[in-house]
């Protein structure tokens, strides 16, 4: 099958993801739809990916707002299309006051890319004399990133046998717990967002100090 046929598969994991979160009262949901990375790929597949991003949302938005979710979008907006772009910031637009599942989206996001920025917006600040160099700290370069205010994620699943952050979240996954699935993402199910919580329920969170099961999610 083409590579597309994969993709659409992969729209209805999300949904199922999505889903299986909100009913697992999980806070935050962080989805990597889009790396700035995939723009490598051939023009018509990057094309068919934005245009199932956009009918994903224009098809699901309202469902998921009267549901109370919050969608976000983190990643550059610069060079995205009308269609995809204008979609996601309708959607942050309707959703922004809504108090539920917090769904994060990744789209033309790359995590060096996003430190990189974060460094050059607090360089700025130094030299227009607003802030010491002296005075920054992770708090600073956290506030800074495209996730400012959203909890650094206590779990990130990655799926397809694939044992790499591939670029994501790495300031924000510091002390994450990570779960590598041999299931392809298309295939991603209930059953195994519940087996990855499971997992992670079983491991035992330090900090660098005495252990602590991870009894429940608190993070994203």
């Amino acid at each position: 099958m083409k590579r597309i046929f994969g993709h659409r598969k992969g729209v209805e994991a999300v949904r199922r993801a999505v889903e299986a979160a909100r009913d697992a009262k999980i806070k935050h949901l962080t989805l990597f739809a889009f790396s700035s990375e995939n723009w490598k790929r051939p023009k018509d597949e990057v094309s068919d990916i934005m245009e199932l991003i956009a009918i994903f949302i224009h098809r699901e938005l309202q469902t998921y707002h009267q549901q109370n979710m919050r969608f976000q979008m983190i990643g550059e907006r610069e060079g995205l299309g009308p269609k995809v772009l204008g979609a996601l910031e309708a959607a942050e637009n309707l959703t922004r006051d809504n108090t539920g599942l917090h769904v994060v989206v990744a789209v033309n996001y790359g995590s060096r890319t996003e430190i990189a920025r974060a460094a050059a917006a607090l360089a700025r600040e130094a030299v227009a004399g607003r802030i010491s160099p002296d005075e920054i700290d992770e708090a600073m370069m956290s506030g800074r990133l495209d996730t400012a205010g959203i909890p650094d994620p206590d779990l990130i699943i990655r799926t397809s046998g694939e044992q790499r952050l591939s670029n994501f979240l790495m300031w924000q996954s510091a002390y994450s717990e990570l779960v590598f699935l041999s299931c392809l993402w298309p295939e991603f199910s209930r059953e195994t967002f519940d087996e990855a919580l499971a997992e992670y329920a079983r491991r035992s969170r330090r900090f660098g100090g005495v252990a602590e099961t991870a009894a429940a999610l608190t993070g994203s």
